[in-house]
């Protein structure tokens, strides 16, 4: 590092310290990961298992991993640059971004070689891993633009939900030794597959105009905004409903409380919203579902 640019950081007043910090965990998608590994762990929560570290490990890394593997792809560069804080924050970390993902891709491949009880999982994960690459990978090239899978028209909300879902309930499940296919572990799948497409909606909404630019059609460009809310909150009112039999009530209200937060994080964003509406306050709600299920069974 630059002396000058040290002495610049040393002089900056603690809550630009602070802002700088939470800008790191925020966009290098730190906060995402252990978003991610919090719902895996409410799962295990839910059959009173205490979750493996390797596996928590592994989730944490991959989801580090091919989510800042989006931020460093060399056809991104050549892409509208955006002056979103967030876009900003990332064209100046590239360097720190591509260290972190070939770390973090190091070290989710290590812990899964080294645990024996995901070997027999790699058919399963392996179209899961596959999903979320070409989700981003650039595959044809239409009107001087590449297309990924995601810009196939309304599919982007689906595929995500479809991948959290699975890796925060089904890869425990199996990893358990339990069927996948159980009511309770497809009631599981189902109400943790809606809470994702809702929150997915919400960021639809934020990329209203780069995806119109793009010519992306998602459900905000299609339907509108507010009908895009509409089906966001039946996605919920869904996962409200579909309460898994044999929970106790503590339980039962750790599972559905939080989906009012995510109801009114839902409901209140514009596009206009600052990153940290998206970012922190949005991807927070799956961190939140996390802390009430471990206050009401631990």
């Amino acid at each position: 590092m630059h002396p000058a640019h040290s002495t610049a950081q040393r002089s900056l007043p603690p809550p630009a310290r602070w802002r700088q910090l939470l800008d790191a965990v925020l966009y290098s998608s730190v906060w995402l990961s252990v978003a991610a590994l919090g719902l895996m762990w409410a799962t295990f929560l839910f059959w009173g298992v205490h979750i493996s570290a390797r596996l928590g490990g592994l989730i944490f890394a991959a989801t580090l991993f091919l989510y800042n593997l989006d931020s460093v792809l060399p056809y991104k560069h050549g892409q509208l640059p955006g002056a979103t804080r967030r876009k900003q924050w990332i064209r100046a970390h590239r360097p720190q971004l591509l260290t972190l993902t070939v770390a973090a891709g190091a070290v989710a491949g290590v812990l899964y070689l080294t645990d024996a009880r995901l070997l027999p999982l790699t058919l399963f994960g392996g179209h899961l891993a596959l999903i979320s690459v070409l989700y981003s990978m650039p595959l044809v090239r239409r009107h001087g633009r590449w297309r990924a899978l995601r810009d196939l028209p309304l599919l982007k909300v689906f595929l995500i939900a479809y991948v959290w879902a699975a890796v925060t309930v089904w890869i425990p499940a199996l990893y358990l030794g339990r069927d996948w296919a159980s009511p309770v572990v497809l009631v599981l799948f189902a109400r943790r597959f809606l809470l994702i497409l809702a929150l997915a909606l919400v960021f639809d909404i934020r990329d209203y105009s780069k995806d119109r630019l793009t010519g992306t059609h998602t459900f905000p460009g299609v339907l509108g905004s507010r009908a895009t809310k509409w089906l966001g909150l039946v996605a919920l009112l869904g996962a409200a409903l579909l309460v898994p039999p044999g929970v106790s009530v503590p339980h039962a209200v750790a599972l559905v409380l939080p989906l009012a937060l995510a109801a009114a994080v839902l409901w209140y964003a514009e596009e206009s919203r600052p990153d940290y509406y998206f970012a922190l306050l949005t991807d927070g709600m799956m961190v939140v579902q996390f802390v009430a299920v471990w206050l009401a069974v631990g």
